[in-house]
């Protein structure tokens, strides 16, 4: 039998990144509910429709690397590739116009059918922040902050950058789309095919290929803050002045875009160099076409998705799990009462395990694997008298503590 593998492209998490990704979680759920964003979950797979409506069916997401099935009734269902088209389905599907505005914040697995590599995987996981209803710069300023917020409570703001670019309003990202129609059919024979490609449907893709001749082109392209209007400059001077407001460091990047046509104005990236191709750990943008391009109302809408894998990497330390209590039973009475004492400890709120099996040496030396802080000792003696020996595994003092204040006594030091 062939030794069993985890399929491509995914990963355990074991017991260290476990606790990893859950310290990302918990800092991003205090930050995201200090500002006021209530928790919502949506399934990971929705009908299919759902991300072909949001994401496009020309694009490489749709085309190239969702997961999609025909399940057993005959629908096709689509294993969820981000998290904002399932949110926005959400918003339709339950009737959430009338409660707007909506302050949205989620977490969970993704999925992507895209060559592994560092940084990038099959099944991902991420975290998800959304503003529905509110079309002003407010908005925009909000997400960003707290983007930051996150990436300093995570002690990464010095490996990271904000990234900041805007695509005007719906008018002015059709002058700008026209304009680069124009410049890079007339640079056509030197784009790569797949450049070539997004010229006749997506030419704002062009924008951030990676292909080396591509960048050479786009190079020499038009700069998308030449053909801003008025609105469009003085909604994205609001976002820059709040930003500047708050201290957050930003720089300029026009060849920061969203290839979809329901993105407008904001579009950022917290990006690092330490990744290697895979710079960006948390993007976003305003998306105040997308609900209406699914069939809802007319409702604007930012947001932002982070990578917890990308942000793991970058963390510099891994949390420790909590240090248990150990109890150690002599004798088959003892056993009985180390459960009963177990059981009451974890109660409290103590961390605590007992061996199943093992003399007394041996049963230490498991705690001391488990990086356990204390042992108690409770043999036919302690029984008798009423007391348990407790043993402080890194200093070696050992005491006598009565067994009915053993209990809260452990607690308080929790």
């Amino acid at each position: 039998m062939a030794k069993l593998q985890p399929v491509r492209g995914t990963h355990d998490l074991l017991p260290a990144d476990a606790r990893r990704h859950q310290h990302i979680i918990a800092v991003f759920r205090d930050i995201a509910e200090r500002y006021n964003f209530g928790q919502i979950e949506t399934p990971i797979f929705e009908f299919t429709d759902v991300f072909d409506r949001s994401l496009g069916e020309t694009t490489d997401v749709v085309t190239k690397e969702m997961y999609t099935f025909i399940d057993r009734s005959g629908d096709s269902l689509t294993l969820r590739p981000e998290q904002t088209a399932g949110i926005a389905r959400a918003f339709i599907s339950n009737g959430l116009a009338q409660n707007l505005p909506l302050k949205f914040y989620s977490h969970g697995p993704m999925f992507r059918h895209e060559r592994p590599q560092k940084g990038r995987q099959r099944q991902f996981h991420q975290l998800d922040v959304e503003i529905l209803g509110v079309a002003e710069p407010q908005a925009d300023i909000e997400v960003i902050a707290l983007g930051s917020h996150l990436m300093e409570s995570l002690g990464l703001t010095d490996k990271v950058m904000l990234e900041l670019n805007t695509l005007g309003d719906t008018d002015s990202r059709k002058a700008y789309r026209d304009v680069l129609v124009e410049y890079f059919s007339d640079h056509k024979a030197d784009l790569s095919e797949e450049a070539q490609d997004r010229l006749g449907r997506n030419p704002l893709r062009i924008l951030d290929s990676k292909d080396k001749n591509d960048r050479a082109v786009v190079a020499g392209a038009p700069a998308m803050s030449a053909y801003l209007n008025a609105a469009s400059t003085d909604f994205f001077a609001s976002v820059v002045d709040g930003l500047d407001a708050l201290g957050i460091a930003y720089q300029r990047n026009e060849q920061l875009v969203r290839g979809f046509d329901y993105y407008t104005h904001t579009a950022f990236e917290f990006t690092t160099e330490l990744l290697g191709a895979q710079s960006a750990v948390l993007a976003g943008g305003r998306y105040d076409g997308l609900i209406e391009s699914m069939g809802g109302q007319p409702t604007p809408g930012i947001g932002w998705g982070s990578g917890i894998e990308r942000l793991a990497m970058l963390l510099e330390f891994v949390p420790e799990a909590n240090r248990p209590v150990v109890i150690v039973p002599i004798g088959d009475a003892a056993a009985k009462q180390g459960l009963l004492l177990l059981q009451e400890l974890r109660h409290a709120g103590v961390t605590a395990d007992m061996g199943a099996k093992g003399n007394v040496g041996k049963r230490m030396k498991q705690a001391n694997k488990a990086n356990a802080n204390y042992a108690i000792l409770l043999g036919d003696d302690e029984i008798a008298g009423g007391v348990v020996t407790l043993r402080d595994l890194d200093g070696g003092e050992q005491t006598e503590v009565a067994r009915d204040v053993i209990v809260s006594q452990l607690s308080n030091r929790a």
